[in-house]
């Protein structure tokens, strides 16, 4: 095939992903003019540029500036990235269960923790392990993505690691078996010392907290599982945490503001070619004998302005913290080559019940109507320093000591050993948790009224 009809055809499969709606009404001599403004760059660049270049990095890289041009939100998922966000949106993949990172001092790759259950739980590797070695290869020098790539393959593959486990000198191989994993979204306050999450932050008032880390397949689910270990043990009030929780699939957002709204809207969609949308409540399962309040920061977006907006417009929950981010829009996946990688574009944005739009648009003002916005009295910002503590701290308490107290603890237990209390996690300064808790403990103790819901019905 000549090379100039071979470009034309890449150049027209890319181009006419966005230019398909305005062909149907534009002259065809007009579209060949943009079509052949394209290739010829093409060619020039092919040609000229200082450097070879592949086709393929600049057919992707005309795609992602295309889609750029029309909002932060649309892009394409080249192969290697869209297997990585099928992974995080079904919340399932071949692993072995480890959360990892690099040493800020050493750039050693590092267990950050086990998740509880996992393959590389059931091995004994431990919170501070070192990963010197995958399938031997060293891992100086490694960045996370690669590192991430190399630990996750098919269920039942195997995977070799040369571990260091901290405070021995010598090195071991561990050959785990890689299962489905399952990506935990619903998190406590912290682990107990059986590795299982402490949903109760507030023992004798009997406050649950539960954090909501993003919107997958099995959050409602799980969700409902904490509540009713929550209600088992006597539960009276809940903080929902969704701060830094940037959204994810709009029917776990559904479902979960399902589960606290009795009747009446959720969300709706609005689009320029696609008829309006809207959820509705059902009466099923509904947890509605416990007062809420819902943290939210700048970084809520998406599927957490869903829950809370929905929450708070049916007087559900109060909401406490800052205004979140205003990501309201909604982009539909479109596969391309097959299913070897995607479009991800902008086609609707998302209303809240009361008819409010939750989208900050580019041009938007803080005086505009956007976003979630805390109740009246309940608004407390976090000053940058404060927000890195405590997100430094958040995730020192998600750490599954269990295994490395029960090592710990037999070390101690042999004659002439030195006996080590087991760390405790230390008291929080969350300005934002204080105040939801706060304000939960005066509704408890009737010195403020308690939220009444309503019923909000679609337009």
């Amino acid at each position: 095939m000549p090379r100039r009809n071979l470009v034309w055809i890449l150049a027209v499969s890319a181009v006419s992903l966005i230019c398909w709606q305005t062909a149907r009404s534009a002259r065809p001599e007009d579209n060949f003019e943009l079509y052949g403004l394209f290739v010829d760059a093409m060619e020039h660049v092919e040609a000229n540029y200082v450097r070879p270049v592949n086709r393929r990095e600049l057919i992707e890289g005309a795609l992602q500036g295309m889609l750029q041009s029309l909002d932060q939100y649309s892009n394409y998922i080249d192969p290697d990235d869209w297997v990585q966000f099928k992974k995080t949106t079904t919340g399932h993949f071949g692993g072995i269960g480890i959360q990892i990172q690099l040493d800020d001092k050493t750039k050693q790759l590092m267990v950050l923790s086990p998740l509880v259950g996992t393959p590389a739980y059931e091995a004994g590797i431990l919170p501070g392990d070192k990963i010197l070695e995958i399938n031997g290869h060293s891992t100086e020098g490694t960045t996370l993505d690669k590192a991430v790539q190399q630990l996750t393959g098919k269920p039942n593959s195997k995977v070799i690691l040369k571990i260091l486990h901290e405070g021995d000198e010598d090195p071991v191989n561990v050959t785990l078996e890689r299962h489905e994993i399952k990506i935990q979204s619903v998190l406590g306050d912290h682990m107990k010392d059986n590795d299982t999450w402490d949903y109760m932050i507030d023992h004798d008032r009997k406050i649950g907290y539960i954090r909501i880390t993003s919107f997958i397949q099995d959050t409602a689910a799980d969700l409902h599982k904490a509540i009713d270990e929550l209600k088992s043990q006597g539960m009276k009030a809940l903080i929902i945490d969704l701060r830094f929780n940037p959204g994810g699939l709009l029917t776990s957002a559904i479902e979960v503001s399902d589960l606290f709204v009795k009747s009446g809207a959720i969300v709706s969609t609005r689009g320029r070619n696609q008829q309006e949308r809207s959820w509705e409540a059902h009466p099923e399962n509904t947890y509605s004998d416990f007062p809420i309040a819902v943290l939210v920061n700048h970084y809520s977006a998406s599927a957490s302005e869903i829950v809370s907006a929905c929450l708070q417009d049916h007087k559900r929950a109060a909401i406490v913290g800052q205004r979140t981010w205003g990501k309201g829009s909604v982009q539909n996946v479109i596969e391309l080559e097959g299913g070897r990688s995607a479009l991800k574009l902008t086609t609707a944005t998302y209303w809240r019940p009361n008819n409010h739009n939750i989208h900050r648009f580019r041009d938007a003002k803080e005086s505009d109507e956007w976003g979630v916005k805390p109740n009246p009295g309940l608004e407390v910002v976090l000053k940058p320093s404060e927000m890195i503590e405590l997100v430094k701290e958040r995730k020192n308490r998600d750490v599954a000591h269990g295994k490395r107290l029960k090592k710990a603890q037999k070390a101690a237990d042999k004659p002439g050993a030195e006996s080590k209390p087991a760390p405790k996690p230390k008291p929080l300064q969350d300005p934002q948790l204080q105040k939801a808790e706060s304000y939960l403990t005066d509704v408890l103790a009737g010195k403020i009224p308690a939220l009444k819901e309503v019923a909000v019905v679609s337009r």
